[in-house]
């Protein structure tokens, strides 16, 4: 029997890198983007502009990119600009397939 053991990612971690920068590491997917949008939410608050870089999340899901999409609307919102790094291929292409990627695009983020 060679079945793989299930991966039990953990919840994913947000650092801050100081004047609106974030390192995001870690799965975005439906098991970790709940307690990472309520960390964040305090997180992003004080800062005018965010740069969020997404290159050590290895994986993501349509939850990962409904994370990215509420963070866009949260900072027009707070009237910030949001400008994210290194998006994980899986979420690119799902924002490409559901035709939201000119939507995060839209304010400064590069999905590539």
């Amino acid at each position: 029997m060679n079945a793989k053991p299930a991966a039990t990612p953990g919840p994913a971690k947000l650092e801050a890198l100081g004047n609106g920068r974030f390192k995001v590491y870690g799965a975005l997917d439906s098991d970790t983007v709940t307690d990472l949008l309520k960390r964040s939410d305090e997180a992003f608050k004080s800062a005018s502009a965010l740069e969020i870089d997404l290159a050590n999340v290895p994986e993501g899901d349509s939850a990962g990119l409904a994370l990215l999409i509420e963070w866009v609307r949260l900072a027009k919102q707070r009237q910030q600009t949001i400008h994210y790094e290194n998006v994980p291929p899986q979420i690119a292409a799902l924002a490409r397939i559901s035709e939201v990627e000119n939507l995060i695009n839209g304010n400064g983020s590069k999905l590539a």
